[in-house]
């Protein structure tokens, strides 16, 4: 940079700029000293360069006192070094665990670490996806997941897509009514082995469906109510396989007289709630003694719609002494004045018999059945996810964690 000159040197500017404006400018203008002919910017360095630091004025008595000012330090906070990184696996499953369904999917986005993290098996072990039209790679991912309780009524389900050939954990799941393909079932189904309750109410089945649920040995409720698509042969096997099941809810399916045969014989001895009904011109007095012999602690059975039912039947069921709640509605072989021989049965607690008295009658009946209430369930309950007189979203009476809000 060249030697700088006063402002007064310059040619061009000292003819031009005249008055008191010029003279101000030099006589308050001080003499910079030279440097020589380096390249040097001054200037630059000076307008990026911080503020020099000025004395701060002393006391009296002080004068010599030289004093650097400092700018003030801003308080740390003592949370400033945290962040969500730093937190510790356990701790951001104890958040995640109080997020909703659809918190907990956005979560999953955020990084790697939460989405392992946001589908670890201890957050999904209960999950309702009741108004979800349609299931299909979710479903495959949420059964991955660790469900343990799966409800999934009225659902349209799809190819769940599984990555791999694992077995699932699902214990609880509730199928019914839902459109689905026999194939499809037949995958799920496949990786199943701890099955404790389900229910495939209304759907199309087959064989290789009965042999899966057989080799789930802790069985305790089945509903198959409305089912086909399977043989006796398989439904005799699973039977003989389920030896723990306690509910079970075989009405209204397409069966022959060999599959009623199939359920007398192999049904096992640890049934206590059985529905039975429906089977009109297939359920014989022989089956009924049958049933009979092979549960003898039933508490509740339904033989509704039987038309082949009569009062001959009633000697078998005395033999029953845990009998609680027994369902004779549409049996138009027994007689109305044949329902006063219930008066023997002094455990029973309900009694269904729609269709077979009228309501004028039914005073009557009461008074002389007084420990016993007449045509108070008009729905069975027996293995059933949820009651039809119950509107909550539980399944077999327990509630899930996650669950789906439209």
């Amino acid at each position: 940079m060249a030697v700088e000159r006063p402002l007064q040197e310059l040619p061009c500017l000292n003819e031009n700029l005249e008055g008191s404006l010029l003279c101000m400018s030099q006589t308050k203008r001080k003499e910079r000293p030279c440097y020589g002919e380096e390249n040097t910017p001054h200037e630059l360095i000076q307008h990026w360069s911080p503020p020099r630091k000025q004395p701060r004025p002393c006391g009296k008595g002080k004068e010599n006192a030289f004093v650097l000012a400092r700018r003030p330090r801003k308080s740390r906070d003592s949370t400033a070094g945290l962040c969500w990184d730093s937190l510790p696996d356990e701790l951001l499953l104890g958040i995640f665990s109080r997020l909703s369904l659809q918190d907990l999917l956005r979560t999953s986005r955020v990084c790697k670490r939460w989405h392992r993290l946001a589908f670890d098996e201890s957050l999904w072990h209960s999950v309702d996806l009741v108004g979800k039209a349609q299931l299909d790679a979710e479903l495959g991912q949420v059964l991955t997941a660790g469900v343990l309780r799966l409800r999934t009524p009225h659902v349209c389900i799809g190819q769940p897509g599984f990555k791999n050939t694992d077995l699932l954990r699902v214990q609880h799941m509730d199928f019914s009514s839902c459109t689905v393909q026999t194939s499809v079932l037949e995958d799920i189904l496949s990786r199943c082995r701890r099955l404790q309750n389900f229910s495939l109410e209304g759907l199309m089945l087959s064989d290789s469906i009965l042999h899966s649920l057989a080799q789930n040995v802790e069985l305790v409720r089945l509903n198959l109510c409305g089912c086909a698509g399977f043989s006796h042969e398989s439904l005799a096997e699973m039977l003989q396989s389920c030896t723990q099941l306690e509910e079970l809810n075989v009405s209204w399916c397409d069966f022959s007289s060999q599959h009623i045969q199939a359920i007398a014989t192999n049904i096992p001895s640890s049934v206590t709630q059985l529905n039975i009904s429906g089977y009109r011109q297939n359920m014989t007095m022989e089956y009924v003694k049958n049933l009979v012999e092979s549960c003898p602690n039933l508490t509740n059975l339904d033989l509704s719609d039987s038309v082949l039912v009569t009062t001959d039947s009633f000697p078998f069921l005395q033999q029953l002494p845990s009998l609680r709640h027994l369902a004779l509605s549409r049996c138009y072989q027994i007689h109305p004045a044949a329902l006063i021989h219930f008066e023997k049965f002094e455990k029973l607690q309900t009694l269904e018999v729609f269709g077979l008295i009228q309501d004028s009658y039914l005073p009557i009946l009461s008074k002389g059945l007084p420990h016993i209430q007449i045509n108070t369930r008009p729905f069975s309950s027996v293995a059933r996810p949820t009651s039809a007189t119950r509107k909550d979203r539980t399944i077999w009476g327990m509630h899930c964690r996650l669950v789906y809000k439209p």
